[in-house]
């Protein structure tokens, strides 16, 4: 079990998220109102605090959100997760449908620390059940 931390967003592209404390996700699309947001496997974005708070050691100055991520747990390290694994927050139910990605262009993060943790750390989830989900709520990994 985890701890959400952050519930986070960003209205445009290309801009960092910024912590809400609580938002709706929904089904076929993700968290509402976020930029990156839509009917496609990456919907929604998840974050160990754990993995931040480890780079923070290192002298990284980040908030929550900064590295594009919607969602920010404590407790569960998300990158040993199969693909296929269900996650539950209330009434969220999410999927995992990919771990790690692609770093094309090195972001800000990047560039100051010569390291970014979201590439390897972070996953992204599909929404299957929606609902809102706020910070302080428990979030579970679903045994089949």
């Amino acid at each position: 079990m985890g701890n959400v931390m952050a519930v986070c967003k960003s209205e445009k592209k290309g801009t960092q998220k910024q912590n809400i404390s609580k938002g709706f996700f929904k089904v076929d699309h993700g968290l509402v109102g976020d930029a990156h947001a839509g009917n496609w496997h990456r919907q929604v974005s998840l974050l160990s605090f754990d993995k931040i708070e480890d780079f923070r050691a290192k002298g990284a100055e980040v908030e929550h959100g900064a590295f594009g991520e919607n969602l920010v747990v404590a407790g569960i390290d998300f990158k040993t997760l199969p693909i296929g694994t269900h996650l539950r927050c209330n009434e969220v139910e999410m999927e995992v449908t990919q771990i790690g990605k692609e770093c094309h262009s090195h972001c800000e993060i990047y560039k100051v620390m010569g390291d970014c943790i979201m590439p390897r750390e972070g996953i992204f989830v599909k929404i299957l059940h929606e609902g809102e989900i706020t910070v302080g709520d428990t979030l579970q990994v679903v045994e089949e």
